[in-house]
């Protein structure tokens, strides 16, 4: 059964037990004028998106299969966001092909679960994203949407759901049902484990995911759910149970309902203008694990693996539990080049990341992203240590990234290089620890050292 994580969830960002506390001016009542704009260089931004969100979860699902264990749990890691041209929600995305205010037709992605025992899982990696087309009506309250997708091996199925939006005080509550047409490729596969014929059909599942605000930027979510499996699939002898219930249960950030998103950090010749940045990256590959490069005891790849990256951002706002940490999604791409172990590859990735700004004479910003990283090929500074592991790889797993840069401009006494950062950052793919289906059920991952030039504009 299809997990459709209610918004996406936040990984705690550490960053900001690194912060002093520190106010910002607000708009003390809806009926209040908001404040004035901030003048950023040539652009002003009056006021930031309410249109994002990060987190993290657990999600329990019941084993369907005739096994010995009835249930799994999984770590999941979700990223929210939309804008005109594509969104973000959870375990599932799209982009835009054609829209207007009520219709869309996507380029649609969803995660597919196969709820196994957590021991069979890495060998099996059965679950991925699966890729299709969506259409989705948006009346009010109301989505309805019908979308047709494929397994790698071009199994396909569909759905059609509707979900209703309710909102009151701090809840925000979405009930929604779905029916799933599946092909007999599909169901032989996934049910019959490819020893029994099972023919298409269709079933059912419904529940309602949950959203209640806690403080600030602080919300809990939840999700519960039930679906139903076919006459024919029940029946099988791999399938023990018709029922299967889902939750969820985990916590985010996102924007604080109870303000206006207005930028209510002073104006200062030392900010940075431009809410948009282009950073470039030249990375070398180590074997050492996390712990041991924040440790500074880093050890050299004997083969010079190398990357280099480019990284877009945008900004989604300046301020997180009142405090002056800016947020921007940041999408980016990755090349891996070759070496005497391994071809090129690429590598895409999207996350959301956190800066911190502080002065030391010139200004330097701590900097911490969390999100998902996806490669053509698994490199070899990751495979080796898998293999050694006895892991099977992973090419979906998670992503964090670790930075410290300085401005450019306050270290030359130069206007002209007030938008330009230098920096370190730490490039860093893992499985969290065996605790994520997502990710493979992998412990271990693989680690980059790069510098690079990061301007905004």
């Amino acid at each position: 059964m299809t997990l459709k994580v209610l918004t996406p969830l936040c990984l705690s960002l550490s960053l900001s037990s690194l912060i002093p506390l520190a106010s910002l001016q607000a708009a003390e009542d809806q009926n209040q004028m908001p404040p004035p704009p901030v003048n950023l260089g040539e652009e002003v931004v009056s006021s930031w998106p309410n249109n994002w969100g990060i987190g993290i979860g657990v999600r329990r699902g019941d084993i369907p299969y005739a096994t010995e264990q009835d249930e799994v749990y999984d770590t999941l890691p979700l990223i929210y966001f939309k804008n005109d041209y594509f969104y973000i929600n959870g375990m599932e995305a799209a982009g835009h092909i054609w829209k207007n205010d009520n219709h869309q037709v996507n380029l649609y992605t969803r995660f597919r679960f196969v709820d196994i025992p957590k021991e069979l899982q890495n060998e099996s990696q059965s679950q991925a994203f699966d890729f299709g087309l969506q259409y989705r009506f948006v009346k009010d309250d109301w989505d309805f949407d019908i979308a047709f997708l494929s397994d790698s091996n071009k199994r396909s199925y569909g759905y059609s759901r509707t979900q209703y939006h309710w909102q009151s005080g701090d809840w925000t509550l979405k009930p929604y049902a779905e029916f799933q047409w599946k092909s007999a490729d599909f169901n032989d596969h996934y049910y019959g484990l490819d020893k029994y014929d099972v023919g298409g059909g269709i079933a059912f599942n419904a529940g309602v995911k949950a959203r209640y605000h806690v403080i600030s930027n602080l919300y809990l979510l939840g999700q519960f759910g039930v679906g139903r499996l076919e006459d024919d699939v029940y029946h099988l002898p791999t399938i023990n149970n018709r029922f299967q219930y889902e939750s969820f249960l985990g916590f985010g950030f996102y924007p604080d309902p109870n303000k206006e998103q207005y930028s209510a950090q002073p104006v200062s010749p030392k900010r940075k203008t431009g809410s948009e940045y282009l950073r470039i990256a030249h990375g070398w590959a180590t074997p050492s694990n996390l712990n041991a490069i924040l440790k500074w005891q880093t050890k050299t790849d004997p083969y010079n693996n190398q990357f280099t990256s480019a990284f877009y951002g945008t900004q989604l706002t300046d301020s997180l539990f009142n405090l002056p940490i800016d947020l921007y999604l940041t999408p980016g791409v990755v090349w891996h080049h070759d070496s005497e172990v391994q071809d090129n590859l690429a590598e895409a990735v999207i996350a959301i990341k956190a800066y911190y700004t502080f002065e030391l004479g010139p200004r330097f910003r701590l900097g911490v992203a969390e999100g998902l990283s996806y490669v053509s090929s698994v490199t070899h500074i990751e495979g080796s240590e898998l293999d050694v592991k006895g892991y099977k790889p992973s090419k979906l797993l998670n992503y964090l990234d670790f930075s410290l840069d300085v401005n450019l401009g306050d270290v030359f006494n130069s206007a002209k290089m007030d938008n330009l950062w230098l920096g370190y950052s730490i490039h860093h793919r893992s499985g969290i620890f065996e605790s994520s289906s997502a990710f493979g059920r992998i412990s271990g991952g693989s680690n980059y050292q790069s510098v690079y030039l990061q301007w905004h504009f």
